[in-house]
């Protein structure tokens, strides 16, 4: 099997255990059982559990913003901007493999390395809403950056308490729900022409 293909299957097949079993509870053998390799196999790909799980951490993180910042430049209209990043954000959190339990949940969320890529993630993530939002309103950018931040952690939180609903509400119904909050608090800020 070409490396990338077997990268891509043992992170997979990490994914599926860490995400079953947290970092702490996680054993590379049950790694390479699920990926239906020898674990000296995946140790020549990984190392370590850590720079597995580190490896997959940075893919999740990079599909997420890959996702969020499509959706922030998929429109010129904010209203439609603002509703497409908290669709996005929702639809990550409700996805069937459920990388956003890596993401979000991690028992290794006070490891410096996680925590400083979680906040490289945020910050990438808060500072292109930013962007917008200082060109769009002239405010100053400490201001702008604020407000990236209340909106990134506004879709982040909301999508992370609505999975907890076990389906009890459509997921573009508490999209929507949060986009219109989102929007008609942000829409207040003027625009500049």
């Amino acid at each position: 099997m070409p490396r990338d293909e077997r990268r891509a299957q043992l992170l997979a097949a990490a994914q599926e255990v860490f995400v079953a079993n947290g970092y702490h509870g996680a054993a590379m053998d049950e790694i390479a059982e699920t990926a239906h390799v020898s674990k000296p196999v995946l140790y020549q790909h990984f190392p370590s559990k850590r720079e597995l799980y580190m490896a997959l951490l940075d893919s999740q993180l990079s599909k997420l913003i890959a996702l969020l910042l499509g959706a922030l430049n998929s429109t010129t209209d904010n209203d439609e901007r603002v509703q497409a990043v908290m669709r996005a954000y929702f639809r990550f959190i409700a996805s069937d493999d459920q990388a956003h339990r890596l993401v979000f949940e991690s028992d290794l969320v006070n490891d410096a390395d996680v925590s400083a890529r979680l906040e490289a993630f945020n910050k990438t993530f808060a500072d292109a809403v930013a962007q917008v939002i200082a060109e769009d309103t002239k405010l100053p950018e400490l201001e702008s950056q604020l407000l990236g931040r209340g909106l990134a952690g506004m879709a982040q939180v909301s999508a992370r308490y609505w999975l907890e609903t076990d389906g009890n509400l459509d997921l573009d119904v508490a999209s929507d729900l949060i986009y219109r909050l989102a929007w008609r608090g942000i829409s207040r800020f003027p625009k500049e022409t």
